[in-house]
């Protein structure tokens, strides 16, 4: 078994910067394919030849990794989600958050704090999360009738206000498809928000218990 992991973890190091290229080239396959519906020639062919081949390279990676770790089915149950982006591609271009951090241990640069990381790893996320969301909703949404979100500029809009939990409700997907997608932002929207403002109120009270010295020490009797 424990070869089984020094071989895993030695997989995975060595396939995270291959895996972010991967999901940078998936991501701009999806928006140029959603984007751009009269690609002349065999510009949307190759779209799709990259896709597939994109999600060909997850899959294999996962294979991999499950082969290695010795775990037999109880790897699909320890790595849920891992099993869910395999089904759910577009939940992929998050790898490039795990990139950055591994680019940052390559080149020795000084780790930041983790409350400084949190926020870095959820602002990178955010944007991701956004950026594919509102491709996804724009593709069921815009032809869809009686849809208000009708352009790319309006899913990115509703894409903002449903990540930071505003819900305006001006926009909304009216498709079983883009709900469904909306409570996935919805839900990871709730997520980022929560380990920010968890991060911010953790180092907010060391901070003033390091400047209240004695005052924050409790009276003694």
């Amino acid at each position: 078994m424990v070869e089984d992991d020094s071989r895993k973890a030695r997989w995975e190091r060595r396939a995270e910067l291959p895996l972010a290229i991967t999901s940078m080239l998936f991501l701009a396959a999806y928006a140029v394919w959603v984007l751009a519906p009269g690609l002349p020639g065999t510009g949307r062919p190759a779209c799709l030849g990259v896709l597939f081949t994109a999600w060909g390279v997850f899959a294999v990676d996962y294979a991999v990794r499950w082969r290695l770790s010795g775990q037999g089915a109880g790897f699909v149950r320890t790595h849920a989600l891992d099993t869910l982006v395999l089904f759910l591609p577009l939940l992929r271009p998050l790898r490039l958050v795990r990139a950055y951090q591994a680019v940052q241990r390559r080149t020795g640069r000084p780790r930041l704090p983790l409350y400084a990381r949190v926020s870095v790893y959820a602002g990178l996320s955010a944007v991701l999360l956004g950026f594919t969301g509102a491709l996804a909703v724009y593709q069921q949404e815009h032809t869809a009738p009686d849809a208000s979100i009708r352009t790319f500029g309006d899913a990115l809009w509703w894409t903002c206000a449903t990540l930071a939990t505003v819900g305006y409700g001006d926009l909304v997907p009216v498709t079983p498809l883009g709900r469904a997608v909306a409570v996935g932002m919805m839900m990871c929207g709730l997520a980022l928000l929560g380990a920010v403002t968890g991060s911010f109120s953790s180092w907010l009270l060391q901070l003033f218990a390091r400047e209240g010295g004695d005052d924050a020490k409790p009276p003694e009797h």
